[in-house]
């Protein structure tokens, strides 16, 4: 692991001064070396998948960790659209000149070595290897023992992509074993050659590395994610919107967990959203008001309104307007991300000020939440914090800046 750590931070050196044409061809050559070894991949994670239903994962797992013809291409255009954006290493974000004659520019540099620690997803090899790639950092990956396999196929065209383009096979690293040590020595930041973790997985491992990480952490501990309708929704699309946000994709951390409708809508809306949802298979667990509706809700608890289920269920509660949601969402959201369903403007643009979440979203579906949908490419993950990245994690916020300031022999009297 020390090793890695070494190798690695000799690595970012070098991508900090590669010129982006050659990034570039790395990422190219690596997307065309995933697309030729698509049948190795496969193989590898059918081994992963059939390990894991023998270890008795359930299906929100096992779909998490699947990957078939179309999700291995996905990862290959994934790592193209990385590359077809703006280089953002060298970048002017703003410049001034003193008084004094002096010019002074903050200017974006890479972040350094970044460590990504990850479970089940095996598409996370490509997205932080790739993202950390474009914007001049080294990786060093340590996927779950779950996707090991898997990972380990992807990161083979990804080294096969690094080569293509005469970059150091060290600008991304997987972590080569299973043990949990390994993990431990990443959060201590390996001599100082780590300079920020991101974590991809669930909640314990999320809270481990903020508890154990002696590095920056970009992360976020669960997604409580809450879809609001308000009495000026229209019905057609709230029901589009709740459906999709729902049930799309149950596993990822943009999924609604919660529902709330106005009670001002409820004798409209409420009914057609809850039989649209068990009939699409989502189990409901409501309060009194919701349960009156439809003999097939299940009642909620307290502990149902702080819940991440990843999973077919959601919970359901009536509240007494906006206002009344707003707080609902602040007293057991997570900050990730929540939707407000509406044609007041006003109403909109009240839920989108005052809710303090790293993405709010007016009339759209709450699994928007993802770097790719943002223009980003990819997204390494979602940070909810409020210190330097916040929302999905791109490349320009796996960068930092310096300050480039040119004179003319000035001196400071």
């Amino acid at each position: 692991m020390a090793e890695i750590g070494r190798r690695a931070r000799a690595a970012a050196q070098v991508l900090a001064q590669a010129p982006a044409t050659q990034k570039d061809r790395a990422l190219a050559a690596m997307a065309a070396a995933v697309r030729a070894q698509k049948a190795a991949i496969l193989a590898a994670n059918a081994e992963d998948i059939a390990e894991a239903r023998a270890s008795g994962a359930d299906n929100a797992f096992v779909d998490r960790l699947s990957l078939n013809e179309a999700r291995v291409e996905g990862i290959a255009a994934g790592i193209e659209a990385v590359q077809a954006l703006k280089d953002p290493v060298g970048g002017v974000m703003d410049a001034w000149t003193r008084p004094n004659g002096m010019r002074i520019e903050r200017v974006r540099v890479p972040l350094g070595v970044i460590g990504i620690i990850y479970e089940s997803r095996p598409n996370v090899t490509a997205d932080a290897g790739a993202l950390c790639l474009k914007s001049g950092n080294a990786a060093i990956l340590r996927g779950g023992s779950d996707s090991s396999r898997s990972s380990r196929a992807i990161h083979a065209a990804l080294t096969q992509g690094l080569r293509a383009a005469d970059l150091p096979e060290a600008s991304i690293s997987l972590v080569p074993t299973r043990d949990r040590a390994a993990v431990g020595q990443m959060l201590g930041g390996l001599d100082g050659n780590i300079d920020v973790i991101v974590p991809r997985g669930g909640k314990s491992l999320v809270a481990r590395v903020q508890a154990e990480a002696r590095v920056p952490v970009f992360a976020h501990l669960e997604g409580v994610v809450h879809v609001y309708v308000d009495k000026a929704a229209s019905l057609d699309m709230a029901k589009t919107i709740v459906l999709n946000a729902k049930m799309r994709r149950t596993g990822v951390c943009g999924a609604a967990e919660t529902l709330l409708v106005d009670r001002a809508c409820a004798s409209t809306h409420l009914k057609p959203l809850i039989e649209m949802l068990i009939e699409a298979g989502c189990e409901i667990r409501g309060d009194k008001a919701v349960q009156a509706v439809d003999a097939r809700v299940k009642a909620a608890s307290e502990e149902d309104w702080s819940t991440e289920y990843l999973d077919a269920i959601i919970a359901a509660k009536v509240v007494d307007g906006v206002d009344a949601a707003i707080a609902h969402i602040e007293r057991y959201g997570s900050h990730h991300t929540d939707a407000i369903i509406t044609d007041d403007q006003a109403t909109a643009d009240k839920f989108l000020t005052q809710v303090d979440s790293a993405i709010v979203l007016h009339n759209a579906s709450t699994q928007f939440a993802d770097g790719g949908e943002f223009g980003f490419g990819a997204e390494i993950g979602i940070a909810t914090g409020r210190l330097h990245a916040r929302g999905p994690v791109g490349v320009e916020q796996l960068t930092t800046f310096k300050y480039r300031i040119r004179g003319s022999g000035q001196i400071r009297p």
